[in-house]
């Protein structure tokens, strides 16, 4: 599998495209939440509820790894690296369904 196969599984479908428009802007509403309000209350929880179930994994491995004290931006990295890893499972079932095999392209 190469890096052009990837790209395509992980972004350029629409399932995937979907998918990661809805992590997007759990992302960017979190952030004006968090910027604009006094108390955000939960709002945070939501990019990782889009991401579950391997940023739940992800949260777990980093705080046995950093405790209670992980670092902010170790954190939004695990919620990154976990929407690119579904939205790649995504891309592979989108394309199975379509009855396409991942190495070859059909006109």
């Amino acid at each position: 599998m190469n890096a052009r196969t990837l790209l395509r599984l992980t972004v350029t479908n629409p399932a995937s495209a979907i998918y990661l428009g809805l992590v997007g802007a759990s992302v960017v509403f979190t952030g004006v939440v968090l910027l604009t309000s006094s108390d955000p209350g939960f709002v945070g929880v939501w990019p990782v509820f889009f991401t579950a179930p391997t940023s739940l994994l992800a949260m777990g491995i980093i705080g046995a790894v950093g405790g209670i004290e992980a670092p902010m931006w170790l954190l939004a990295a695990g919620i990154v690296v976990s929407a690119l890893l579904q939205s790649l499972a995504l891309g592979a079932a989108y394309e199975a369904l379509r009855g396409r095999r991942l190495g070859g392209r059909t006109a």
